[in-house]
């Protein structure tokens, strides 16, 4: 089961470094697309065969972890109808989460560039529109604009980058609420940061607490506005708006040069907060006492200079002293005080802190730094390729519980195992790996101009960390299908050794040897974006549409069947769960309108004991006082059943379905759908 697994470009050729000249072969495709997705996704396969890159190493565990992460993308894509998806960070519903969507802003920088690597760019553009039509509310600090931007590197869709300029714009200065006029810097509070329990919010209660308060000047968010600053200015220039171009990269450089001034702490060799707060415990521009991972994010941003005094903060996150612990990256380095200090739970249950323990969140945004700092930075300190690789796979381990694929919340630095625990951990989306794999270990650097570059962060061949070969495909880039192999000794693909770059098909770059390729690609038109409508999704509980059914009729559970949320995971029920018993059961939508409807998606779950798919099932629609029969197949298990029929207009639509030995029937997601003409581009 999913959760148990694991043109040619004619043209002479920019090649940095390379060692030949592309072949002029048209490479056929390598891996076995559909028994790849069966392997890994089951049943539910076919969502993922046409949408996903396939990517295969000399790593399997990588390659697991790899899918698995789709996976988590695939299980968090909430469908809200009429407002298309969107992607939410915690599959079953929190307290803090934007009522009655449940999104929360701070993990959007991932979702959009784990995202940007899919096909079908419907989710994302979903997202993003949704985040930009008053979706985001500033509950934490993010970097969206940046992650905007960066999707454009990979589609190339310059219509779609340039949708939210004024809201980009309007945001940006919203955030005057959190500047400091006097210092040229921003400041939060490490709670709305997304990260309770720092040095700063622990040290200004005077140890006793650090949930709330600790309002310093953080490495955090003045590197996010840089960020958003700069994407906000390209954005302006791609659209012709210097004037507006010219302000917001000014306002980058002048927050950037406050930032590497101020916040270098050049007792501790690292960039770190400064207290805003003035009390009895902290003074108002001291520097915190302890190194912590946000200190690399000025690397993540491309903030931080380029020389040898900065990069030797690097050192830290590889000394098991400091920030190095056994099983990852400490969010706060080992000697500080509170280091580990549980001030908070639930229940007897630990709840979340970031005192030390292991974050997949800032992991991801650490290695992301890393692989900038050894892509185009000159000084690199004590990085090298072997540690990006080490830490990448380091990384992957986390996502394994056991043999079970399972990512939570945060970690024990020592072993690798989950501190939170709690039933909302499962499955958690609030980091990236996708990104991390394309961009660090394929080393796809996406651009703003007419050129495919690659540069994967491998180390040679007699590292322990060397992969002997890996192949990615069917990655979109500039509306083209690009494909990059690196065959060591040329035993594996048969097209000889070294590292290649195919466009549509065709070889366009290689070279003999790891380093830097780069080539020309033409750009084609994005494909247009095609979207269905979902009639039956009940976002606020008690309203149209309604459910109802021929057992288990707890609210609850007629809710979660057309919530908009689909997956399969035995660690995170969903859905409405039937009686166990022999007799016929139905599920029921009213619409509460009529609507026009042409297929319906009925999502099974099957744990081979409890619950079965149904040996048979069919939908009926109501019309004249009585059900009326419109399609009939086969359940598929832990996948999308799809029953189709001619547009019709109804009020009221249902499954009807027979158990299998009386088994219980668990109808994961129930959606009613009406097509839609692929939508233009910028409307």
């Amino acid at each position: 089961m999913l959760s148990r697994t694991g043109l040619k470009m004619g043209a002479a050729l920019l090649l940095a470094g390379a060692s030949c000249i592309s072949s002029p072969f048209a490479s056929a495709q390598q891996l076995d697309h559909r028994q790849i997705a069966a392997e890994h996704f089951g049943n539910d396969a076919p969502w993922y065969q046409d949408r996903i890159p396939f990517f295969e190493s000399a790593d399997p565990r990588l390659d697991a972890v790899y899918y698995y992460r789709w996976s988590i993308f695939r299980a968090h894509q909430r469908d809200l109808g009429e407002q298309g998806y969107i992607t939410t960070e915690f599959a079953d519903d929190v307290s803090w989460q934007r009522e009655p969507y449940a999104s929360l802003n701070d993990a959007s920088g991932f979702h959009i560039a784990e995202g940007r690597w899919l096909n079908d760019r419907r989710f994302t553009d979903d997202y993003i529109n949704f985040m930009y039509h008053g979706g985001n509310d500033r509950h934490f600090t993010d970097y969206m604009a940046d992650s905007v931007w960066g999707r454009y590197l990979v589609d190339g869709d310059r219509a779609a980058v340039q949708r939210h300029l004024p809201v980009m714009r309007y945001n940006y200065g919203l955030w005057e609420d959190h500047y400091d006029w006097s210092k040229g810097l921003y400041y939060i509070e490490p709670l709305l940061d997304a990260t309770e329990y720092t040095v700063s919010s622990i040290d200004a209660s005077g140890g006793e607490d650090g949930f709330r308060g600790g309002d310093s000047f953080r490495p955090s968010i003045n590197s996010y506005m840089v960020a958003n600053a700069r994407a906000i200015s390209r954005i302006a220039d791609l659209a012709g708006d210097d004037a507006l171009s010219v302000s917001f990269a000014k306002r980058a450089d002048a927050l950037g040069e406050r930032m590497v001034a101020d916040l270098w702490n050049p007792a501790l060799g690292h960039f770190t907060d400064r207290y805003k707060v003035d009390n009895e415990y902290v003074d108002y521009w001291d520097f915190i006492r302890a190194r912590e991972l946000a200190g690399y994010l000025p690397w993540t941003f491309d903030v931080a200079p380029d020389d040898a005094q900065h990069a030797a903060a690097w050192s830290h996150l590889l000394d098991p002293d400091s920030l190095a612990g056994k099983a990852g990256m400490r969010t706060v380095e080992k000697p500080y005080e509170y280091y580990m200090r549980q001030y908070r739970y639930l229940g007897d249950a630990p709840e979340c802190q970031w005192n030390g323990p292991i974050w997949p969140y800032q992991t991801t945004q650490v290695l992301t730094g890393m692989a900038n700092l050894l892509d185009h930075y000159d000084h690199t300190g004590p990085v090298t390729r072997s540690d990006y690789m080490r830490l990448l796979r380091q990384y992957a381990d986390l996502h394994y519980q056991g043999d079970l694929l399972d990512l939570e919340e945060d970690y024990y630095p020592d072993t690798g195992k989950p501190i939170v625990g709690l039933d909302r951990s499962h499955h958690y989306f609030h980091s990236g790996f996708i990104d991390l794999v394309m961009t660090g270990l394929v080393g796809i650097r996406p651009r703003s101009d007419d050129l495919i570059e690659i540069n994967p962060l491998l180390p040679g061949a007699d590292d322990a960390q060397a992969l002997d070969w890996f192949r990615v495909e069917d990655v979109p880039y500039h509306g083209r299908r690009v494909a990059v192999a690196w065959d060591a000794d040329g035993s594996r693909y048969g097209k000889g050794a070294g590292l290649s770059i195919e466009v549509d098909g065709h070889e366009v770059a290689s070279r003999a040897d790891l380093g830097r390729l780069t080539a020309p690609v033409t750009r084609a038109q994005p494909r247009p974006i095609t979207r269905d409508i979902n009639h039956a999704v009940q976002l606020v509980r008690g309203t149209f549409p309604k459910a109802s059914a021929s057992s288990n009729t707890d609210a609850e559970a007629l809710h979660d069947a057309i919530d908009g949320r689909t997956w399969f995971y035995p660690e995170l029920p969903n859905g409405w769960d039937s009686a166990p018993s022999p007799d016929t059961q139905w599920y029921a939508v009213d619409f509460g309108k009529p609507v026009r409807v042409d297929r319906a998606e009925l999502a099974f779950f099957e744990d081979g004991t409890r619950f079965a798919a149904p040996s048979a099932v069919a939908v009926e629609y109501w019309q004249d006082g009585r059900w009326h029969k419109l399609a009939s197949g086969t359940a598929v298990a832990n996948g999308i059943t799809n029953l189709r029929w001619s547009t019709r207009q109804m009020t009221r639509l249902r499954a009807i379905m027979t158990p299998t030995d009386g088994r219980a029937i668990r109808l994961a997601e129930f959606k009613a759908l009406s097509s839609e003409d692929p939508e233009a581009e910028g409307e």
